[in-house]
């Protein structure tokens, strides 16, 4: 169990907070401040994608995962070097890494146990040396491919090459490993970032990219539209260039000692009571996305059953608020008083749902203080654009944080 030993951080109160949350808005873009529904709203561009180009090492694909800049601005004002930051659905491990780069303790927990497989390997990298090496020892030769149908995505050699790759890291390193060597880690992991995509940086044919993996029927129209044929691709040659593009800016300085785990949100029982400073986290969209959908393919490398991941879409505003609450009630036993969650959620149903509110309501009776609604604001992706939402058309791309206290 992680130790519950208090930390020298400030007190900032709420009030100290909330003006130079102002204040820093104001710099840049006015903020509107308002109060809709008994919530506090803050509104303005907090942050941008270009305001500082994220750390190389969190250039990794994962669907409705946030940008580092939303960890990166709660954890530069609420905690101290060595204190401990959560995310308890931690995803492609945005915050974990945040937080070991900014000199903090990574603490997370994901349901999905590919969550653990890329995030892991990033908070302690090995050097391109050492990776380039290894893939040396790879059987590369003896590949047996099981499943003829991923030849929509895959030349039959490419395939071979997976095929070998998989079995190799399979018996090196498997699922219920702990420990696994670093080094077949890491391979791991930027190989399950590089199974799809739209350029001959990825292992496939053209596709979508390895966030959001079509099925198998899918990709064979998409393969016929335009007339295409997987080409050849060089698996370890393709690693290693991701690898000195993950490590380009450097490595995790000194941070204390990293805890993850795989489980539900609610239960965290590693994680001593008062032990972290904040949590910063985004929880399972109400039934939009699909993830098991979206991770078929990086569970089969990975040799996850994908039927297995027990990632519950919550059909109903009433039952999403009920898991939310949940997973509070956990973040309100491991903070320390004092301590902050920031709460993010997207807008959905062209903003008819607004995720905030039920947040704050299933905060109500726990032990916070419900402080405001910070939304970032900022234009849409291309990735969103895939979800076919048109900029200020039919919805908002937002960061919408709910900032909760908790109670002394």
């Amino acid at each position: 169990m992680l130790s519950s030993a208090a930390r020298a951080t400030p007190t900032v109160s709420a009030g100290a907070l909330l003006d130079d949350i102002l204040a820093l808005s104001a710099r840049r873009t006015p903020t509107v401040h308002v109060v809709e529904g008994g919530i506090p709203y803050y509104v303005s561009e907090f942050w941008t994608a270009a305001q500082r180009r994220a750390h190389s090492l969190q250039e990794v694909s994962y669907r409705a995962c946030f940008k580092p800049q939303l960890p990166e601005f709660f954890i530069a004002r609420l905690t101290a070097p060595g204190d401990a930051v959560h995310d308890p659905f931690m995803g492609r491990g945005t915050a974990p890494l945040q937080a070991a780069l900014m000199g903090r303790r990574p603490l997370g927990n994901d349901i999905n146990p590919l969550s653990l497989l890329l995030t892991r390997p990033r908070l302690s990298p090995p050097t391109p040396a050492q990776v380039a090496a290894r893939l040396d020892e790879v059987p590369w030769n003896e590949g047996e491919p099981e499943r003829d149908d991923l030849l929509a995505f895959y030349h039959p050699e490419t395939l071979r090459q997976l095929a070998a790759l998989r079995a190799w890291l399979l018996r090196r390193a498997p699922l219920d490993c702990t420990a696994p060597d670093p080094v077949d880690d890491w391979i791991r992991a930027v190989a399950l970032t590089r199974l799809t995509g739209h350029s001959p940086g990825f292992f496939s044919v053209y596709t979508l990219p390895p966030n959001q993996a079509v099925q198998v029927d899918a990709q064979i129209r998409i393969n016929a539209r335009r007339n295409q044929v997987p080409p050849r691709r060089d698996v370890a040659a393709i690693i290693r260039k991701k690898t000195l593009s993950l490590l380009k800016d450097g490595t995790p300085g000194a941070h204390p000692p990293a805890r993850l785990s795989v489980g539900p949100a609610s239960t965290t029982p590693h994680i001593a009571d008062g032990s972290v400073a904040l949590v910063v986290t985004s929880p399972p969209f109400l039934d939009v996305v699909q993830y098991e959908a979206d991770n078929w393919l990086r569970c089969w490398f990975a040799g996850i059953e994908a039927g297995s991941v027990s990632v519950t879409l919550h059909r109903s505003e009433a039952r999403w608020t009920e898991m939310v609450r949940v997973a509070l009630t956990e973040q309100a036993r491991l903070l320390r008083p004092g301590g902050h969650v920031a709460f993010e959620v997207g807008e959905i149903r062209r903003g008819t749902v607004l995720l905030e509110r039920l947040v704050w309501e299933a905060a109500s009776g726990l032990p916070f203080e419900r402080l405001a609604v910070i939304v970032n604001k900022q234009p849409f992706t291309k990735t969103a654009h895939c979800w076919g939402i048109g900029n200020n058309a039919v919805g908002t791309n937002t960061n919408r944080i709910v900032l909760l206290r908790r109670s002394r």
